[in-house]
């Protein structure tokens, strides 16, 4: 049967750090208060002139290289982004140039939010499956420093910059995706969006977050889903290798780890050193774990996200 192999990875953050000892310089805060409470201790963000296409080029780039395909042989890209480079065309197509791909491969963006990179992945690998293609680029790029309102302190310390990148390429066996969960609920739309939109005021907007009820929402849907996903393709808890979950809070990742029974040293954490990146945090993690050789061939890898909407999914990967 064909399947959705990842046969690469890549990664880029930006070059600038913003600690949280620079947080205290700007906000009524603390390092003590933002490491107990989210696990974070600094983030990347974006240069005046770096654009979210930039960040997913080089992370593109990498991916590119690293699975010794020429580029001329990627037929489709798909960007998960919240936070475009312009309201149109997408930030793919935009990529697409930037890479120098031809028309032979069409690109288009998902906006699912911190969930976006969860249903890109999906949505090229059902391409795959149903034949229209066979190698495929998936990237997250965010610049979510662009929507952060640095004077809120509840938000502020959340959110860094960064993209990260997969190819996803058709191959007959037993690696590849193996099961897909996906789900959204508008009606909590209000407890995590931006105060702005191109119809609703023509401006971006900031984020705003009702943190205790997403705190909530997110252990609970996140755990429901991955059991969701393991039961599709007849695995257990036990045979799952490595959580590779949205990277919002520590203590997300830790409620969701103890609710699936699962030990920390199977959870993939980097955002002590790149906080929330939204669409990005599951490609800068995967990249990581990749970089060091900590995923082995045939390890069970779930992939897990929750985000505005609100929208969430999990997918399960023999790697």
């Amino acid at each position: 049967m064909t399947k959705s192999v990842i046969i690469s990875t890549g990664s880029y953050l930006p070059k600038k750090i913003l600690s949280n000892s620079d947080l205290e310089k700007m906000v009524e805060t603390s390092d003590k208060w933002i490491t107990q409470r989210t696990g974070i201790r600094e983030r990347c963000i974006a240069a005046e002139n770096e654009l979210t296409s930039d960040l997913a080029l080089k992370a593109a780039e990498q991916a590119i290289t690293n699975s010794g395909l020429d580029k001329s042989e990627i037929d489709m890209i798909i960007v998960a982004t919240t936070t475009p480079d312009r309201t149109f065309p997408s930030t793919a197509t935009i990529l697409q140039n930037k890479l120098g791909i031809t028309d032979k491969c069409f690109a288009f963006d998902v906006q699912a939010v911190c969930s976006g990179f969860v249903f890109a992945l999906n949505t090229a690998d059902n391409f795959i499956k149903a034949g229209q293609v066979k190698t495929a680029l998936v990237v997250g790029a965010e610049t979510l420093s662009r929507v952060t309102d640095w004077t809120d302190r509840n938000t502020c310390v959340l959110f860094g910059d960064g993209a990260g990148a997969v190819i996803i390429k058709a191959e007959e066996g037993n690696r590849g995706i193996l099961s897909s969960t996906l789900h959204s609920d508008g009606q909590y739309g209000d407890l995590l969006n931006t105060d702005g939109g191109v119809s609703l005021n023509q401006k971006a907007g900031f984020i705003y977050m009702a943190g205790k009820e997403i705190f909530k929402l997110a252990v609970n849907k996140m755990t429901e889903c991955v059991i969701e996903s393991l039961d599709k393709c007849g695995l257990e808890m036990k045979d799952i290798d490595w959580l590779v979950p949205h990277q919002a809070n520590k203590r997300i990742l830790d409620g969701v780890a103890r609710k699936l029974g699962l030990p920390e040293e199977k959870v993939a954490i980097t955002l002590d050193k790149q906080a929330n990146t939204s669409g990005a945090s599951i490609p800068l993690a995967l990249d990581f774990l990749n970089k060091q050789n900590k995923i082995k061939k045939n390890d069970i890898v779930i992939l897990e996200a929750l985000g505005g909407g609100l929208t969430w999914g999990s997918i399960v990967v023999r790697w």
